[in-house]
């Protein structure tokens, strides 16, 4: 997004708008639009952590430029440690590449920061929890534990079992 030409005059969005439409479009579900003002505003404005930390996420999910992606969102959330959603967002790109274990640290993290993060939450909710692994003493990915986890699982479908939340 460069300047814009109204009745004559030229008009340079400013960085803040630039960061509110980029966010606007990624919520509303469209990470490559949200691209191009943000890569705009990143541009312009390197040290603000909350552009960075977004422009990383859309530039990994639409770009799958994983490893520069991971450095922006990480070094964002180095800066602003105390904001939750730079920790989204470092969740929301591990997710979007397939790294729930992460993902769900991330999303953990920040949790303790602001236990009342409604995205937060929702995508928490959204991933599902786990259940304990059937045998304890075995880890969670020992062939045993993963067959009675999956008969465990067929079962309880099968009598219209629902886990306790």
């Amino acid at each position: 997004m460069t300047a814009i030409q109204t009745e004559g005059d030229i008009y340079a969005p400013s960085i803040r708008e630039l960061l509110d439409t980029g966010c606007s479009l990624f919520e509303g579900g469209n990470p490559a639009a949200a691209l191009i003002p943000l890569r705009d505003a990143f541009q312009r404005e390197r040290n603000n952590a909350r552009i960075r930390s977004y422009y990383g996420l859309c530039l990994g999910l639409v770009e799958r430029r994983f490893e520069e992606s991971v450095e922006l969102c990480q070094s964002a959330a180095q800066q602003e440690f105390f904001n939750p959603d730079l920790y989204l967002n470092l969740a929301r790109l591990h997710l979007g590449f397939g790294f729930k274990v992460e993902g769900v640290r991330y999303l953990r993290r920040g949790l303790m920061i602001d236990p009342g993060n409604l995205a937060i939450l929702d995508m928490l909710q959204s991933l599902g929890d786990r259940r304990l692994p059937v045998l304890g003493f075995l880890p969670r990915k020992h062939p045993v534990n993963r067959w009675l986890g999956t008969l465990r699982y067929r079962v309880a479908r099968s009598v219209g079992f629902r886990w306790a939340t």
